[in-house]
């Protein structure tokens, strides 16, 4: 990994969705959520490392009472495709028992991930599960599962971006883009 390899992903990519728009969709995001559970003090956790920057803009507009932790659940490894191998590196604590619980995460690709992180969850004790996701790819298959609230849905291409990552660089740009070819 170094600059160059991290320039030559950017410039083999194009913008998608503005920084703008972004901004824009978490707050109607935010408007749902609160509409939802607002009532239910729920406990809302972070999928680890991508939901950091999507939890980070979404949060401060959830202004009612709630319990913030994470949780660190990989198929990636920095790489352009999921593995089969799924990775626990932060399980869900046992204060899910009996609560509504509301999981943040940058992408819902083929629902797969979200999927065992609902059923442990589940599985658990919690009286409720919600997933909300900046992005849902589209996809022609079916999925396991769709997500409660969601910022955008985005083509079946390698998107990066608000904490996004592609091959492990600019999880930090305030806007989405897609890959014009694998790189």
């Amino acid at each position: 990994m170094n600059r160059e390899e991290a320039l030559q992903i950017l410039q083999q990519s194009e913008e998608i969705i503005s920084a703008h728009d972004v901004s824009a969709s978490i707050g109607t995001m935010a408007a749902a959520i609160r509409a939802e559970i607002s009532d239910d003090f729920p406990l809302v956790l972070s999928v680890m490392g991508g939901a950091a920057v999507f939890t980070g803009m979404l949060l401060p507009h959830l202004d009612f009472p709630l319990e913030f932790d994470y949780i660190h659940l990989t198929r990636y490894r920095n790489t352009t495709q999921g593995g089969n191998e799924m990775q626990w590196r932060v399980a869900p604590a046992e204060s899910v028992k009996d609560r509504v619980v509301l999981v943040l995460d940058d992408i819902l690709d083929e629902g797969e991930t979200m999927a065992a992180i609902r059923d442990r969850i589940l599985a658990m004790g919690a009286k409720r599960f919600l997933s909300a996701v900046l992005c849902e790819k589209t996809l022609p298959q079916e999925k396991p599962l769709h997500p409660d609230f969601c910022g955008f849905a985005v083509p079946n291409r390698y998107v990066f971006g608000c904490g996004m990552d592609a091959k492990g660089y600019w999880r930090n740009l305030p806007g989405i883009r897609a890959l014009t070819s694998l790189v």
